[in-house]
């Protein structure tokens, strides 16, 4: 049940942005609050083995998830824009082809595919994955990838382009140019990258023998001692002669890509990478960031996204009878608990009224593998009451919270809030699980051109896309109540799940379309009499 809000970005200065932006929010919400973090937690988690976090595969869904981005990447030619970050990865065509052999492509999207939407392209997750994979398996001092958004969705598969292993140093040379990379960034980004997984028997049998070690079931020889962690080992190990990445001492030299890669500079690279952490460090976060970014000619991203300090998060703001039911949550980012700060939501509404409600604390989550840390604040008032209570005629403009003396309120902007066009709890189902009626509220003195339903489902390429429902005015039948504050306009729909399927409400108003309010199905309602 959420509340969304298009309004433009007003930019406040580099990396900030104004709440509600619904494509920064997005994208902010799912980099730093990582719903879908869990899956590189613990670090040796692989998803794809029965026996779950307790897997003794010798993979891990991290190691798949850089290496799906690097893939993903790698297609590019910076010589006519095509290719780069654009989930062609995903297409079957690409993944059967002998430089992209293995599972890890289509385990990655199976994990991760649904946290698309229309606002966050299945190419920004992939490469939100990447980012995850470093975040959650850093150690102190490990790299923070910078992270823009606005990728966009190969309609085809790309042309062939990944380096393999048995190529000749000049030719991967030649691969890592093509993408926009130098000698040096080559050695760089391998290396990078090869901190963490290795080489499985299965999709490379000439390079990795069956192991038969119980707690290696997929027989992966590791690229370094510490495969599940980031730090600098798979140039120490290197420098000091004691690796064991299959791609260096493998019996076949043909395939010895790494070895030939990391001595192509007389190891200076790796040298200097084996001396310095930190160089180390800051060099994989900046090529990362780099090859994510690596994007097909027209493609514009947003800025770098940063954390808002002070984010409204789940809101819902619905009709019911004679009233409005505001509920939903305030996040603080980098706010620990503390039982003698006090919290007030404060907000404007329709009659020049000013009021206030002190929040309840709800609860502290952690990200980025411990780095950050954010303070949830819930707008029920008390356990037993999920929603604050408005005066329909009076609503609701703009918020505004005080933390302690402090007022947070984006620069005097405020947190904009409206109430224009919403749900109705009249809304209801059929009993007969065959859809129902939405009953869409509408303030009177609005006067929208159009009202309609939104779904959101997948394109037959897994784009995400959002089909529109009209929802008509109403009929008048007799004297209306123009002293109402909503009149409501309704649909029936019709089919099977249709009660169970999540619609938000659009408008256009003035010209303008925009999504305005919120996520709900029938079956939040009651039965239809």
């Amino acid at each position: 049940m959420l509340i969304t809000l298009l309004f433009a970005s007003l930019a406040t200065g580099i990396n900030a942005y104004i709440w509600p932006s619904p494509q920064l929010d997005a994208l902010e919400s799912l980099r730093f609050e990582q719903a879908f973090a869990d899956f590189v937690q613990p670090c040796d988690l692989f998803s794809f083995d029965s026996q779950g976090a307790n897997s003794r595969s010798g993979r891990s869904n991290a190691a798949d998830w850089i290496r799906t981005a690097y893939h993903d990447m790698a297609t590019h030619n910076v010589a006519d824009g095509t290719g780069g970050m654009d989930a062609s990865i995903r297409f079957d065509e690409e993944q059967a082809r002998p430089e992209n052999a293995g599972d890890g492509f289509q385990n990655t999207l199976l994990a991760i595919l649904a946290q698309s939407n229309r606002y966050v392209s299945i190419a920004d997750v992939l490469a939100l994955g990447a980012v995850f994979a470093f975040d959650n398996w850093q150690v102190l001092g490990g790299p923070e990838i910078p992270f823009r958004g606005g990728r966009v969705d190969a309609t085809e598969p790309n042309a062939p382009g990944v380096p393999e292993p048995q190529e000749d140093l000049n030719s991967h040379i030649a691969s890592f140019a093509r993408q926009g990379f130098t000698q040096a960034e080559m050695i760089g980004l391998v290396a990078c990258g090869h901190t963490f997984g290795g080489v499985q028997h299965a999709p490379f049998p000439n390079i990795v023998p069956e192991l038969n070690d119980p707690n290696n079931t997929q027989s992966v020889a590791h690229f370094d001692s510490t495969s599940v962690q980031f730090d600098n080992k798979v140039a120490t190990e290197y420098i000091s002669g004691t690796t064991q990445n299959p791609l260096i001492v493998g019996l076949n030299e043909t395939t010895n890509s790494d070895k030939r890669i990391f001595a192509s500079d007389g190891n200076a690279t790796m040298r200097s990478f084996a001396q310095s952490p930190k160089l180390f460090s800051s060099t994989c976060a900046e090529l990362m960031a780099r090859m994510i970014d690596t994007v097909p000619k027209g493609v514009q991203l947003t800025e770098v996204i940063t954390p808002l300090s002070v984010k409204p998060s789940g809101l819902d703001l619905v009709l019911a009878g004679n009233g409005l039911q505001f509920s939903g949550q305030v996040r603080f980012w980098n706010m620990t608990d503390d039982p003698a700060r006090t919290v007030r939501l404060l907000w404007d509404d329709h009659s020049g009224g000013i009021n206030n409600v002190t929040l309840r604390f709800s609860h502290v989550t952690s990200s980025s593998g411990g780095r950050n840390t954010a303070a949830w604040y819930t707008f029920n008032p008390a356990d037993d009451v999920s929603f604050l209570s408005l005066d329909p005629e009076a609503g609701i403009t703009t918020m505004r919270f005080a933390v302690g003396d402090k007022l947070e309120d984006q620069g005097g902007v405020g947190f904009a809030t409206q109430d224009d066009v919403l749900f109705s709890t009249s809304s209801c189902f059929d009993a007969d699980g065959n859809g129902g009626r939405w009953d869409i509220a509408v303030r009177n003195g609005v006067a929208p051109t159009r009202v309609y339903l939104e779904a959101q489902t997948r394109d037959n390429i897994s784009r995400p896309i959002v089909l529109e429902t009209d929802v008509p005015p109403p009929v008048p039948q007799g004297p209306t109540n123009a002293t109402a504050p909503y009149a409501i306009w309704s649909v029936e729909v019709k089919g099977n799940f249709e009660s169970f399927k999540t619609y938000n409400v659009g408008a256009e108003v003035g010209g303008v379309k925009a999504t305005r309010i919120g996520q709900h199905s029938l079956s939040d309602f009651s039965p239809c009499a």
